[in-house]
């Protein structure tokens, strides 16, 4: 199996534009991220896939590979689509550029569901992690997930799902974390379904899969991952950067 990774990397983040290009311990936080799924040792490749001359010096600059994205796109996954349709691989993972502090753990028990699934059932793989508490597990801006017993998924919100209709329950609340491998071929479909309906409320790409059919099949992982979508994030992960490397 041919895996390889991309970063897709906007210097124009909505939330916290440049962040990407920030320092963190001396170099920008994209050549972090970089650097953190270079040395995970897992892939035949690892690509920055970004439509700015910024990112794309600085990822040369540390010895990275670029693929420059022609054209404006409403999602990650429409990106790289785009990017890697002329790129060999059976498997495309699929990592957010302000994840600097990616763990190889993540990154492995991701490519693991792949391997278990050995009748070529599941089209894309992603992660959740259990909540710690009801308040965070409340916050819209905390994406939940539901799934089958086999840990496919029903489905993703910003909504507090599964509604406890009964106050006292068992803790069931998993938050999903953004960090996909698809199937090349899966990956190529994306742009053709078009936006679905529940995609454009929640704004969650990853419901114009499950709209149309394909089989999203996720793990449970104990290791936290920690982005950068704020100052105060960027403030935290340069105090965490001193006293971790990778």
């Amino acid at each position: 199996m041919r895996v390889i990774a991309m970063i897709p990397a906007r210097y124009a983040a909505s939330r916290f534009p440049g962040k990407l290009m920030k320092d963190l311990g001396g170099k920008p936080v994209i050549v972090r991220t970089f650097e953190a799924v270079l040395a995970s040792q897992l892939f035949e490749q690892v690509y920055v896939v970004t439509d700015d001359d910024r990112i794309e010096r600085a990822v040369l600059e540390a010895g990275g590979a670029v693929i420059r994205s022609k054209k404006e796109h409403p999602s990650g996954s429409d990106r790289l689509a785009e990017a890697c349709e002329q790129l060999e691989a059976d498997v495309v993972v699929n990592i957010q550029g302000d994840e600097p502090f990616t763990e190889t753990k993540n990154l492995q028990i991701l490519l693991d569901i792949f391997k278990k699934d050995t009748d070529n059932q599941v089209d894309i793989a992603t992660l959740m992690e259990r909540f710690q508490n009801l308040e965070a597990a409340a916050n819209p801006n905390n994406v939940k997930v539901v799934v089958t017993k086999n840990n496919d998924a029903l489905y993703f919100s910003r909504a507090f799902i599964p509604f406890a209709r009964d106050r006292q329950t068992e803790n069931v609340y998993f938050k999903h974390i953004g960090i996909y491998a698809y199937r090349k071929e899966a990956l190529m479909q994306f742009p053709k379904l078009g936006e679905s309906m529940l995609e454009r409320i929640e704004k969650l790409e990853q419901l114009r899969y499950l709209e149309n059919g394909f089989k999203i099949r996720l793990a449970v992982t104990d290791c936290p991952t920690i982005g950068i979508d704020t100052e105060n994030d960027l403030e935290e992960a340069r105090k965490l950067w001193k006293t971790k490397r990778f």
